[in-house]
């Protein structure tokens, strides 16, 4: 499974070795472990400008993302039953390669969720869940743009992208104050499209697990193992919010 990398996403930044990656996934505990403590004799920042930049950055990066995905697995007549990995130096190969890599490291700054939480001293936010997802999703994408940047990874990447558009639009709505509570009734339903997501990978992941398709089965059965532990989370964190928070 891991005998070879993809040389042309090697040369890339933050792909060659996991070294890097795993120094930022350490550092990134080390805020979370002691950011809270720092924060404790200081008054919780507002942050208003900066989160609704950011959050509307993140929401461009993630349509452009979702469109490069889109538009080139169109282009290519790519399979979204089995889709092995192109590791040609075509345009279409290398562009579908770029934008698996922008995906990756879409996920090295969306670790600044958790730093902004810590910095309001929203605290409450930086759950379990929340700090599993954001850490894990390094390694996968690590793993993922040195070993088969394309192939069937293109639709985790596609799908995570579409949800990312309306998630960061809610944080940006969010983030411009109390006056827009009103308007951000659908909450429950962003879960629920996080929810719907995570069963469409299972399924698309499982299926080559029983037929034959060259795209690698360990990669296959680790992301099914993972959106598994993603489901569980998410619909405990679903029922603790929607259901028993009403109750």
């Amino acid at each position: 499974l891991f005998s070879f990398s993809d040389p042309r996403t090697d040369p890339w930044p933050l792909v060659r070795s996991p070294f890097p990656v795993t120094l930022l996934f350490v550092f990134y505990l080390f805020v979370v472990a002691l950011g809270p403590f720092y924060m404790r004799q200081q008054k919780p920042l507002k942050l208003q400008g900066l989160l609704v930049a950011y959050n509307l950055a993140m929401m461009t990066l993630s349509s452009y993302m979702f469109y490069k995905f889109l538009v080139t697995s169109v282009l290519d007549n790519y399979s979204y039953l089995c889709q092995p990995v192109d590791y040609s130096r075509s345009e279409l190969g290398m562009r579908m390669a770029r934008v698996c890599w922008w995906f990756y490291f879409s996920k090295v700054i969306e670790l600044l969720d958790t730093v902004f939480f810590i910095l309001r001293k929203k605290q409450e936010q930086v759950t379990f869940l929340h700090v599993y997802h954001h850490g894990t999703m390094l390694f996968n994408w690590w793993s993922g743009v040195k070993y088969v940047p394309g192939g069937q990874a293109f639709f985790i990447g596609m799908l995570n992208s579409f949800v990312h558009i309306f998630m960061y639009g809610y944080y940006a709505l969010a983030s411009l104050g109390p006056r827009m509570h009103p308007y951000l009734w659908w909450k429950r339903y962003l879960t629920i499209m996080q929810l719907c997501q995570f069963v469409a990978i299972a399924a698309h992941s499982s299926y080559n697990l029983f037929t034959e398709c060259p795209f690698p089965d360990g990669f296959n059965a680790a992301v099914f193992l993972y959106i598994l532990s993603l489901i569980a989370l998410f619909l405990r964190f679903y029922y603790q919010t929607y259901i028993r928070g009403k109750q």
